[in-house]
């Protein structure tokens, strides 16, 4: 059949259709990017279903996300997707990955811009959350002076954006700003006890030159910040091979392989889960407090104990072994939130054993997806796999 053919045969189908039938299809049509405008799409990731609010235009903002694919940055978008904004999410996929973000990928309010923050960016926006930059040690030190630029030239040019659209902006700062600290709890006020020139400087040291930049752009350019310090944070979708903690006790238990500590297990950590970061960072975002929060959980586990406790409720025959302890690993960290507290109405609501339930749910698909999973060790080390 030539051309002519094909078009003729084209045309005269489009008139036998009927007029009935036409409405029909264009009613489901309608219906069906009615329906897409309203919720997320279910993903093997992300399977179940997350509504989105209808905004007046005058209320509906549009809000960049920088690492807006990463673990936490991608409950932060399911969170401002739901309540009906329009989020631009930014990330070079370092340690990001799009699955996290597949869901929303069909929704009108949503943008995925590959882009790396350390390069200048044109976008109109009316808030910034910046979170780009690898927050677990193998990961931030694979590549220190790459490291350095996230938190530095990126920031630069997060606040240049915020100066020019006269947006507002929050930068994920953390409690490794503190250090090994001599203060117990860390209150902000504390200046903390940082090695300049140790292998977790490259993060520790640029995010608080990161903060200095946020003051410095306030008080001389008048830039809405906000500066959130988190401390460790855990749940569904954190990266299976990013040697923290709470991934490698899991991954570990979950296959009844030796459960590593370095060091003794003395050593304390506080723990907090995904959502109760996310509600924190949201209420800082649109608070009137612009001086740095503490977003933590001030329950304090000894790392011994939060293995033992993760290795019982994996029902695991893992065994605890001990390896010689990392250099410059804080010898304590618990967060004092009083100020969340008192400026945020803030306190974390979710129990460590409600959010470990879920993360150990995450990481059994993982487990079985993959089929196995070797965790990475504190040794640098670039991220692996990702989808």
């Amino acid at each position: 059949m030539n051309n002519d053919a094909v078009k003729r045969t084209l045309s005269n189908s489009s008139y036998t259709e009927a007029p009935a039938a036409k409405k029909l299809r264009l009613e489901r049509f309608i219906c069906d990017q009615q329906l897409l405008a309203s919720q997320s799409i279910p993903t093997q990731e992300t399977p179940h279903i997350i509504q989105t609010a209808r905004l007046p235009d005058a209320l509906r903002k549009k809000i960049l996300i920088t690492g807006g694919s990463g673990f936490v940055g991608s409950h932060l978008t399911d969170r401002l997707m739901s309540e009906g904004h329009e989020v631009v999410v930014m990330d070079n996929f370092f340690t990001g990955r799009k699955a996290n973000v597949n869901h929303w990928m069909h929704h009108p309010n949503f943008s995925l811009v590959r882009h790396d923050v350390t390069l200048p960016i044109l976008l109109e926006v009316d808030q910034i959350y910046h979170l780009a930059c690898p927050a677990s040690p193998p990961h931030y030190q694979y590549n220190p002076v790459k490291t350095i630029k996230t938190s530095t030239m990126g920031t630069i040019n997060m606040l240049g954006l915020a100066k020019r659209v006269k947006a507002r902006m929050l930068l994920a700062s953390t409690s490794e700003i503190y250090g090994d600290p001599e203060v117990h709890p860390q209150p902000e006020s504390y200046w903390g006890n940082v090695n300049t020139i140790g292998p977790r400087a490259c993060y520790d040291e640029g995010k608080r030159v990161a903060e200095t930049m946020m003051y410095a752009y306030k008080n001389q350019n008048d830039v809405e910040v906000r500066v959130a310090r988190i401390f460790n944070t855990f749940g569904p979708r954190m990266h299976p091979n990013d040697g923290r903690v709470v991934s490698n006790f899991i991954i570990q238990s979950l296959q009844n392989k030796n459960i590593t500590i370095y060091g003794d297990g003395s050593n304390t950590r506080s723990f907090q889960y995904v959502d109760d970061l996310v509600n924190g960072l949201v209420k800082l975002m649109n608070s009137d407090y612009d001086m740095p929060v503490n977003i933590g959980n001030p329950e304090e586990y000894t790392i011994k104990d939060f293995a033992t406790k993760i290795r019982d409720m994996c029902k695991s025959k893992s065994e605890i072994k001990f390896l010689p302890k990392v250099a410059d690993d804080p010898t304590q960290r618990k967060a004092d939130i009083s100020t969340a507290k008192r400026e945020l109405d803030w306190e974390p609501k979710v129990s460590v054993e409600e959010g470990l339930k879920k993360a150990i749910e995450y990481f059994q698909h993982e487990v079985n997806e993959a089929g196995e999973i070797v965790p990475t060790g504190p040794d640098a080390v670039k991220p692996k796999g990702g989808k």
